[in-house]
């Protein structure tokens, strides 16, 4: 029988926690590290464009549009700006235990969804924002979750926000909006009779916005 200190059982409880707090950091490095990579495929990720910037690009947009760039804020990533009806506004994305989600008030977190991809959160409300206004209601019906459109509403509670256009930092490249097109119609990108290599290229990214 083998007896240990509880200074060696500590040790060996902080030496698995300093090993378990590791994985955990390098796990929350390699997510955001592909959330990166996805968010510079879109061209409109805007980087580290300031909130002022933001307000000036979206000033004479229609509501709906809007532009990903880094948070302002220390404690958030990213930070979605949108055209309102009452003017621009701004979201801030939040990164927890290895997904992101939109930030509101307390009563609304509890509801709102979460995405292991930056692109993924707002291609979903960008659905959900496109189907709300063809269905001329505020129901999140065809997204999947029947998530009501309340979550995009933004902290103050003043108006409702619709995500439907993207403003692009650059023009895209047509092969670019052509994949989008093309994952718009099909999901099964491997079945199609292309060669592989155009199939890799459609597969590297497979949002449809």
């Amino acid at each position: 029988m083998t007896c240990h200190s509880s200074d060696s059982t500590e040790t060996i409880d902080n030496e698995r926690r300093s090993e378990t707090e590791s994985r955990v950091v390098d796990s929350d490095q390699s997510r955001i590290a592909a959330a990166m990579r996805d968010l510079k495929k879109t061209g409109w990720y805007w980087g580290s464009l300031t909130a002022n910037e933001a307000k000036e690009i979206l000033q004479d947009a229609p509501e709906g549009t809007f532009l990903l760039r880094d948070s302002s804020q220390r404690d958030y990533l990213f930070t979605i700006s949108a055209m309102t009806s009452a003017g621009p506004t701004n979201l801030r994305i939040e990164y927890k235990e290895g997904k992101f989600k939109l930030d509101s008030v307390v009563l609304v977190k509890p509801k709102l969804k979460q995405f292991d991809s930056v692109v993924h959160l707002v291609e979903h409300y960008v659905l959900l924002s496109r189907t709300s206004i063809r269905g001329g209601s505020g129901g999140g019906g065809g997204t999947g979750g029947g998530e009501p459109s309340p979550a995009l509403t933004p902290p103050n509670g003043a108006v409702q926000l619709l995500l439907t256009t993207p403003v692009y930092a650059a023009t895209p490249s047509l092969q670019h909006l052509c994949r989008i097109s093309i994952n718009k119609v099909t999901r099964q990108v491997q079945d199609l009779p292309l060669p592989n290599r155009l199939k890799d290229y459609l597969s590297d990214y497979a949002y449809h916005v």
